[in-house]
């Protein structure tokens, strides 16, 4: 591998990427930044108690925090409050695919109105002197006009680019496209952070090699191998990678449990644990019996009791949680075909049928 410092982020992920789940993470190493949640503006004044349950950071990480909105002054607003309360980085969220998200008009909605994506990227840029950055699809229905949002983003003030290639119409089907990360990352003069199907800590090696993108960000692969970031970290230093066994697999299920705990439920918690050991599961060789089976779990004592069951007998060799492909998951692909053009033409990509 080539041991490029590029740098690694964890995703913000609604529901997911809270404080404990956060500084669990972190503490285990090979993670530059961790996402919040995003933090939802609207025409309201964030509150303190909103900030303080965002604004955690951990010991080992930078603390990127993402909010997501439209109110032009609320947004900037905003910008300037989560600085002052000790975020890193200030990210705007421009690719939520939800419907409810697209409804009131925030998250990759904003991609349809270039105008008043601009003025409020152009606000939050005058209210802070922290890290600035967006987190953007490759468009709301076609990819037509990636690269105008970019440099829209980029002449804003935006200090670098997030970048999941995939339309918000496709929300995760289908392979990410690679070939739109790389395109950003030669057109404009900010770093561009690739996003999407990094399935294995080897991907984020290729990602890097084939788009010439400056950093790696990780969501669902985080989730259904919770030990890429230190695969990933351990090779670029030339060190043998971690490879999980089942009997680790449930070591990291009983610490997240752990953490998780002290902020919710027993019925709560139960649910928290199912959203992980569906990602978990994923990388059971099985045809997906371990997850069905997990999933009907009714409470939490039989969530352990079949867990205990399943895994931790399982060697490493079950699991498609290896640094290498493993065959279960198709990774994002930069692959060159006949019909793409090179970055001198850059400025005509502006067909969907490639793109899209």
């Amino acid at each position: 591998m080539n041991p490029s410092p590029f740098r690694t982020f964890l995703a913000p992920m609604e529901g997911v990427t809270s404080p404990p789940l956060r500084r669990l993470f972190s503490a285990r190493g090979g993670i530059d930044v961790v996402c919040t949640e995003f933090v939802r503006v609207t025409s309201q004044a964030l509150s303190e108690k909103t900030l303080r349950r965002h604004i955690d950071r951990p010991d080992h990480s930078l603390l990127s925090v993402q909010v997501m909105g439209n109110d032009v002054a609320q947004m900037a607003e905003a910008t300037a409050l989560v600085a002052r309360a000790g975020a890193d980085i200030v990210d705007i969220n421009l690719g939520c695919p939800a419907p409810k998200a697209v409804r009131k008009g925030v998250g990759s909605a904003m991609l349809k109105d270039l105008e008043l994506m601009t003025e409020v990227v152009s606000r939050m840029r005058e209210r802070t002197t922290t890290p600035l950055s967006a987190k953007i699809r490759a468009g709301f229905d076609d990819s037509s006009r990636v690269l105008t949002i970019a440099h829209r983003l980029e002449a804003a003030g935006v200090d670098f680019l997030t970048v999941h290639p995939r339309r918000r119409v496709d929300f995760y089907s289908g392979v990410a496209d690679w070939r739109i990360i790389r395109l950003l990352s030669r057109e404009l003069h900010i770093p561009v952070i690739g996003n999407g199907d990094i399935w294995y800590a080897a991907d984020a090696f290729r990602i890097v090699e084939e788009t010439g993108c400056q950093g790696v960000m990780l969501g669902r692969p985080a989730l259904r191998n919770p030990w890429i970031f230190e695969q990933i970290d351990s090779l670029k230093r030339g060190l043998p990678p971690p490879v999980p066994s089942g009997a680790d697999v449930i070591a990291h299920l009983r610490e997240l449990a752990e953490v998780l705990a002290a902020a919710t439920t027993s019925h709560g918690l139960l649910g928290l644990l199912k959203e992980q050991v569906r990602y978990l599961g994923r990388a059971v060789r099985d045809g997906g019996a371990f997850s069905a089976g997990a999933l009907r779990s009714q409470n939490l004592a039989a969530l352990w009791l079949f867990l205990e069951q399943e895994l931790r007998e399982r060697p490493a060799a079950e699991l498609d949680l290896g640094p290498m492909p493993g065959g279960l998951e198709k990774s994002g692909s930069a692959v060159v075909t006949a019909l793409e053009p090179d970055a001198s033409h850059a400025s005509d990509l502006r067909s969907s049928a490639l793109l899209g």
